[in-house]
């Protein structure tokens, strides 16, 4: 090195050194955190603030950057644990939870592995929680059931700055023995079912034939009342002629009603021989003179 450059460095030695003091001290008090995270700063020790995204500014050589803590959403990885029902039966439940940090201030000084404590405390939640219902409600109300898992931990993980966004049941798993006994149960209810609606169908079958015997009925008795006064209107006609025509109207149905029933008997089927009382004959006789008018 030059001996002009070595007596330049020693005259301004102090300068330089105050340069580079200086300049580490503004890189040193501005921080620029990223829109992902937040930065915890302790000053002695002791917490002294948290800086959002953006430019920050501190006190350098007092303050320094502790923690930096991801703001995203994380997952835990798939837990298992065994839990009771109601109705003493062992099942394996899967289990899925997201959550994020939201004040990492409580996060880094309440708590020391963050993901090992939900992970316990998610285990026994859902542990009372399946343990207050039975195996046909844990399958069946498997929605309801999430929400107060999620509810429970949320209030739980709160004093630790975190917020749980979903809290999921992936699986309920039974051993062989309960599978098997579920599915003799599930084919049983299914036997039963088939024998109710065919129970039902005969039952809905009688009652159609009896309405289609009860309409019927009805059918015929409206017929027979029509026919009864049919038959009471011309018998009143009848009355009514006897009055006004006298004893030869009275004499006129009667043999025209003779008439009728030997030609009912004619109609016969097969070769017959009708034989006819002399009052028939006489009848005929009487009707034909009561058209002409006779006397």
């Amino acid at each position: 090195m030059p001996p002009a450059l070595i007596d330049l460095l020693s005259r301004n030695l102090a300068l330089i050194v105050l340069a580079v003091v200086i300049f580490y001290a503004i890189s040193s008090a501005v921080r620029i955190v990223p829109q992902s995270e937040k930065y915890v700063v302790e000053r002695f020790g002791r917490l002294r603030a948290v800086l959002g995204p953006g430019i920050n500014f501190i006190v350098p050589f007092l303050d320094r950057v502790a923690h930096k803590i991801s703001v995203l959403e994380r997952q835990l990885p798939t837990s298992r644990q065994d839990a009771i029902t109601a109705d003493n039966v062992l099942v394996q439940v899967e289990t899925s939870v997201f959550y994020r940090i939201i004040e990492p201030e409580k996060t880094v000084y309440r708590i020391r592995d963050v993901d090992a404590a939900i992970s316990t405390t998610v285990a026994g939640i859902v542990r009372s929680e399946i343990g207050t219902m039975e195996l046909d409600q844990v399958q069946s109300n498997r929605a309801h059931l999430i929400e107060r898992i999620r509810e429970s931990l949320a209030n739980i993980v709160d004093d630790w700055g975190i917020e749980v966004t979903r809290a999921e049941i992936l699986d309920v798993n039974l051993d062989e023995a309960t599978r098997a006994a579920m599915l003799q149960q599930l084919n049983a209810e299914r036997a039963r079912r088939a024998q109710v609606t065919e129970a039902e169908g005969r039952k809905r079958a009688v009652e159609l034939a009896a309405d289609g015997d009860l309409y019927a009925a009805e059918q015929q008795a409206k017929a027979t009342r029509v026919l009864a006064d049919a038959e009471a209107y011309a018998n009143n006609a009848i009355a009514s002629a006897i009055r006004e025509g006298g004893i030869e109207a009275a004499q006129y149905q009667i043999a025209m009603r003779q008439v009728d029933v030997l030609n009912t008997v004619g109609k016969g089927q097969g070769k017959q021989t009708i034989l006819l009382p002399t009052a028939a004959i006489e009848a005929f006789g009487d009707a034909f003179k009561l058209l002409r008018g006779g006397k």
